[in-house]
């Protein structure tokens, strides 16, 4: 099996005004046919670079200054622009990040993918369809002959990273570069969209690189794997042997930074310290020696160089004090806790749930109904249908307490967020805030009211106004509410600032010049601006590395308990919600399935829906990933205008019969606290009767 792509001390650069950053730096590895190379690092790491250096799609300020890619043999560095055009698509393909930007709105997506071939192959229009649909096909688009002249925007996320896939694949490429393929995406279309590369990768012997921040996503993937941090590889090795005998220690920080199912919910996150190096900086020692607890004066002073271990040729790493190195060191022990350390980490969240059952509920959510109005016609609009985003949905939020909204994307979470801090009107029932209805407040009682609900969004830098200092975003509500005068308005940003973990001097700064995390961290600095009682979080950590990741979660985790917050954490990733909620809601188009404390959800969980997602959820180890039931949550999620009779997951549920087409299945008890609507369970209920009263209430 030979070597379709050799990339050999690869050096990448941009040309900034003052500067020159060298962002990949000296990268050399192979890729033979059939393969799948994971390249992993934090952003910023070079990853990114090495895919678009390969496919010589870097920006202007870019260019390759020194080393060679070979794509069949034939060095593309020195290629020109024209011939380029013959290699892309062709020899090496690229799948970008977010296939929204990537695709061209004002064309539909047959169409797009019938003039790539045209541009590589000599065929007629007709011929150039027929291969759309043949590889849409392959691809697994549902209703391919229908889809092929479907607009971008007539498709879900999950629907058109599927069609960037056959895009790339559509002229036979023998090198795929997929970029972040899923990282936008729900765990449900996550499985689907990496099964599906993993197929495709066997079928047509097609080597696959696979870039992410995420160690889980590769760890069932990929044949081997590149850590990269600062522009360097510092590790690479089979991905069984990385797993279990790491030997840099950022890969085994990287590691430990992710959020487990099993991971002891009253202990803090493990988060990598302090931040990479400024590559516009000359740096001639090893550049993770900054935050490396094992540095010493060598590191600080020498570049290590990147060797192969004594017992193994093919697992290289750069590190003076490497760590572990035996079988397990650093991946099964860090990974998996023991059956003590489970038993005590669940003495204590019955112990929390206990404390808490005993506390007032500060928010009470009843009988929620939103439909939005779906209207026809450029100037007498019709209404042609309504889209029921949220259907009848009950729960309750204790002082204190931590309540997760989790499910794919379209199932109606987000909206109820709005709907609480008062972003949407509820078409029916009650939203309760310490017994007063928001749904009946007007006026200045209402903004009085939104105080002490605010909300964290997904996307700090749309949700901060660029032209905006921070000090005075942060300041706005202060000056919109009327509270304090200038003094103690700024004395309260800066106080504001250090509880974050943000220096006094991001008061005089804009957004742009924040990293993600930094973002979020002002991103929740205004939600805590006018000392609200709670906060709704919506996706806060989807978009960050896992090591920024880890950082909020144990700043809010920190802030919760100093300042006696009750959250509402929406996210479709359910380890993170594992960490931080007390008790879960899991949504499936516009209804809750089923409701209960965090623990029992995980360990015991009821709805067919629940377990499909726990399921897709990625293990950081190559073993059980691989030997993991690839049995995923199939199909396509209905649609809201028309959502399914009776229970509305029968269309992809594995043991649905024709009685659960005929009735909606009641809400029923499992255990304490624990709900959940399903006709064919996993378990036997404890009561066979209806509890709807009873939910506002746990």
């Amino acid at each position: 099996m030979g070597n379709v792509l050799e990339i050999e001390d690869l050096h990448t650069e941009f040309h900034l005004r003052r500067s020159n950053v060298g962002a990949v730096d000296g990268v050399s590895f192979n890729v033979a046919e059939g393969e799948c190379v994971g390249l992993v690092g934090e952003s910023g790491c070079g990853k990114s670079t090495v895919g678009l250096s390969i496919m010589k799609l870097l920006p202007t300020v870019g260019h390759i200054a020194s080393g060679s890619i070979r794509v069949n043999g034939t060095d593309i560095v020195p290629r020109s622009e024209k011939d380029m055009r013959e290699i892309r698509g062709n020899e090496v393909a690229m799948i970008f990040q977010d296939p929204m930007t990537s695709l061209n709105p004002t064309m539909t997506v047959g169409k797009q993918i019938a003039e790539a071939v045209r541009l590589h192959r000599p065929v007629s229009k007709a011929q150039a369809m027929e291969r759309a649909l043949e590889v849409l096909t392959l691809v697994g688009m549902p209703r391919p002959a229908e889809r092929i002249n479907y607009y971008p925007h007539q498709l879900s996320g999950g629907l058109r990273q599927r069609v960037m896939i056959a895009l790339a694949l559509s002229c036979d490429p023998k090198v795929l570069i997929a970029d972040e393929p899923t990282t936008a995406l729900d765990v449900t279309i996550q499985a689907q969209i990496l099964n599906l590369i993993d197929d495709l990768r066997h079928r047509l012997n097609m080597a696959v690189i696979l870039i992410t921040h995420d160690m889980g996503v590769i760890a069932g993937r990929s044949d081997r794997v590149m850590v990269m941090y600062a522009g360097k590889i510092v590790e690479g090795a089979s991905t069984e042997d990385l797993f279990y005998s790491m030997r840099h220690p950022y890969a085994s920080a990287l590691l430990r930074s992710i959020p487990k199912l099993d991971h002891d919910s009253t202990q803090r996150l493990y988060s990598i310290p302090g931040l990479p190096p400024d590559l516009s900086q000359t740096l001639t020692n090893c550049r993770f020696n900054p935050r490396c607890p094992n540095a010493t004066e060598i590191c600080r002073e020498q570049e290590p160089p990147l060797d192969p271990t004594p017992e193994n040729p093919d697992h290289t790493f750069a590190c003076f004090h490497p760590v572990g190195g035996e079988k397990g060191s650093d991946s099964r022990e860090v990974a998996v806790a023991t059956d003590a350390e489970r038993a005590a980490a669940m003495e204590r969240a019955s112990a929390r749930v206990a404390d808490l059952a005993g506390r007032p509920a500060i928010l009470e959510v009843s009988h929620l109904v939103k439909e939005f109005p779906v209207t026809a016609g450029a100037v007498a609009q019709r209404k042609i249908g309504t889209v029921k985003a949220v259907s009848d949905v009950t729960f309750s939020v204790r002082e204190g307490e931590t309540f997760g909204l989790v499910g794919e994307s379209g199932c109606g979470k987000t909206t109820i967020g709005r709907l609480i801090v008062g972003l949407e009107k509820a078409t029916s029932g009650s939203i309760r805030f310490r017994g007063e209805d928001f749904t009946k407040m007007r006026g200045s009682s209402l903004r009085k009211r939104r105080r002490d609900v605010q909300l964290m969004f997904q996307d700090p830098y749309a949700s901060l106004d660029p032209r905006m200092r921070v000090g005075t975003i942060l300041r706005e509500p202060l000056v919109v509410q009327g509270m304090g005068n200038r003094m103690e308005q700024q004395e309260r940003v800066l106080e504001l600032l250090q509880e974050v973990g943000l220096s006094k001097k991001a008061y005089d700064l804009y957004p742009h010049e924040f990293s993600g995390g930094q973002r979020q961290r002002i991103g929740f600095a205004r939600a805590l601006t006018l000392n609200p009682q709670l906060i709704v979080a919506d996706e806060p950590v989807s978009a960050l590395d896992v090591s920024i990741q880890s950082q909020i979660l144990n700043m809010m985790k920190g802030l919760q308990e100093r300042h006696h917050l009750s959250y509402i954490m929406i996210s479709h990733d359910l380890a993170v919600v594992k960490y931080l909620a007390d008790r879960i809601g899991v949504m499936y188009l516009g209804k809750l399935v089923e409701v209960g404390p965090a623990q029992a959800i995980y360990e015991e969980a009821v709805h067919h829906y629940t377990k499909g997602l726990i399921d897709t959820i990625p293990v950081a180890d190559p073993v059980i990933a691989k030997a993991k039931a690839r049995t995923i949550i199939t199909g396509e999620l209905p649609s809201a205008m028309e959502p399914p009779s009776g229970c509305r997951f029968r269309t992809r549920c594995p043991v649905a019969q024709d009685f659960c087409g005929e009735e909606e299945p009641p809400l029923r008890l499992f255990g304490p606290g624990h709900f959940a609507a399903c006709h064919f369970p996993l378990r036997e209920p404890v009561a066979e009767h209806k509890v709807e009263e009873e939910v506002t209430l746990v």
